[in-house]
Order: C-alpha cells, then structure tokens, then sequence
C-alpha cells in the first residue's frame, strides 16, 4: 500500500505531584490603614520602620521608601550640612574680600562729597601719618579697604580675583586670609616710611603681597618666578609703579611685596596643604610688626 509516512516523537510529559501537606502561597497581607491617613487603604511600608503607608506618604529613598518620619531622622544635621556646604566651596576668602572692598566703595560714596574722587569717608579713613599719630591707628587697617574713584576699585579687585582663588586653595583659607592682612599692613608701613607727609589708600599693598608670596613659593619649589606669568606682572606693575610715583604709593606697594614674599618663603616651601602648624605664626607675626612699624613711624 503506497502513502507517504511521517516520523515525529511524541512524548509524555511527566509532572512531580506536589509534596504532601504543602498549600498554594499565602495570600498577600490585607490592606491596612496609612498611619497618617487612617481612611486611605495601602499596601505598602515604609522600609526602615515598617509603618504601613500611602503613596503620597512614602517618599523615594536609595533603597525602597521611606516615611516622612524616618526621612527626616536620615538627614544630616545642621552642622553636617554646613561641613559639607563648606567643603564644596572654593575662593570663599578671595570673593568674601572682594565683596568687602566693593562694599565699602559704595557705603563711602553715599558718605558724601564727591563720590568720583574724595569722599567724608574717603578723609576719615586714608592713611596719613599725621592723623594717625594723633591716635587715629584703625587708618591703618581702613585704607586697606578705601578705594579713591571706580577705577581704582576695578583695577584692583580685578587683579585680586585673578591671583587670589589659586593661592587661596595653595595656602588654604586661614593662611591666606594672614597673608592678606599682613601685607595689607605692611603697604601701611611702606607708605608712611617713604611717603609720611602723604595720605594713600588702596588694596594694591596686599595684593602686591600676594604677587609676593607666589614669587616666592614658586622660587622655593624650583620655578623661576620670571619666566612665568606672574613674575612678567610683577615686574610689569613695578615699572608703573616708580614710573608712576607721584600718582601711586611706592611705599605702600613695596611694604605689601616684601611681607608677602616674606610669608610666602615660609609658607610655600612646603607641598600644598600639608604646611606645619607653625607657619600660622609666620604672617600673623608680620602683621604684628608690620602694625607696630606703621605706628611708630608716623611718631616720627
């Protein structure tokens, strides 16, 4: 008999009978009641505490969900959170300083006067040594931060936003605050050794330190200062400076520059932000003297 034949496997399928006594799977736990909205039926928990909750309730965590409760105990506290604000800040000291100086700028053109030139405030805060000898000593420190026109303000918080962020994170913030304020006195000091019969203000005697203080810690860590950008606008800015000295405080640029470059020989020698506590005394023992020498030469 012809016909055509098909092969094929057929099998049978065997199934293991459940082992006696087992069940099908528990049923889910019945809905319960949102601890905070006793009318609203959930299924879910917070994953710390366990309390059953809405969704609107829960909020989304790295791992499941959480209560209002348990996420406000996760949080950090206030002084965690300020550490850590702080940690993610850079240049905080430089802008800090900027901000200061451009305050000030504002609050002595609304003093009166002639807020393009000399200004109430402008007088009552220059540093001149008659006045301080006659025991006016804050000008000493005010005409650090007085600035005499819009010009003269700009030039120099433009300098310090360039040079300052880079040595503020090199020397770290309090050291680099010292530095400032050392050099700042000593452009005092300066002025009124060479200029007594003279009033000046101006920031430029720190920042001057600052240009300082990089030179030297370039130098120290074997960089020729000279042959980098800031040494061409050191040099530069000390061209202007004695071309300029009738209109421009030699003193005051050149008191800043050797406190600053004397900080930074101490300070920069070592590697970035592993200098020894001692060196906290190095500008802080400058600013001393650097007051001190102001204060006796307007005696003179």
């Amino acid at each position: 008999m012809a016909g055509c034949a098909a092969t094929g496997i057929v099998g049978r399928v065997s199934l293991q009978p459940p082992p006696s006594g087992s069940s099908l799977p528990p049923p889910p736990p019945p809905a319960q009641a949102c601890y905070r909205h006793p009318g609203r039926l959930t299924g879910r928990a917070c994953t710390r505490c366990g309390r059953p909750a809405c969704p609107d309730c829960l909020v989304s965590a790295s791992v499941g969900s959480l209560c209002p409760e348990c996420t406000r105990q996760g949080r950090p506290s206030p002084a965690q959170r300020l550490r850590f604000w702080n940690a993610g800040q850079h240049d905080v000291v430089t802008r800090a300083l900027v901000a200061a100086n451009v305050a000030v700028f504002v609050v002595s053109m609304l003093s009166g006067g002639d807020p393009l030139g000399t200004t109430k405030l402008l007088v009552k805060g220059w540093m001149y040594s008659g006045d301080v000898a006659a025991g006016e000593w804050w000008r000493i420190v005010t005409s650090g931060f007085l600035h005499d026109g819009p010009i003269h303000l700009a030039l120099n918080m433009y300098v310090l936003w360039i040079i300052g962020p880079g040595l503020e994170r090199e020397l770290g913030r309090s050291r680099y605050l010292l530095v400032y304020m050392a050099s700042l006195l000593a452009g005092s000091a300066g002025a009124v050794l060479i200029s007594p019969t003279s009033a000046s203000v101006g920031a430029s005697g720190a920042i001057f330190g600052l240009f300082g203080a990089y030179a030297t810690g370039l130098w120290r860590r074997g960089v020729n200062p000279f042959r980098t950008g800031i040494g061409v606008t050191l040099l530069i800015n000390l061209g202007l400076t004695f071309a300029l000295s009738g209109v421009i405080s030699v003193g005051g640029h050149l008191g800043g520059l050797v406190a600053g470059a004397l900080c930074g020989w101490f300070l920069l020698g070592h590697p970035p932000r592993r200098q020894p506590s001692w060196t906290y005394l190095v500008p802080a023992s400058v600013a001393v003297v650097a007051f001190a020498l102001a204060l006796t030469a307007s005696y003179r």
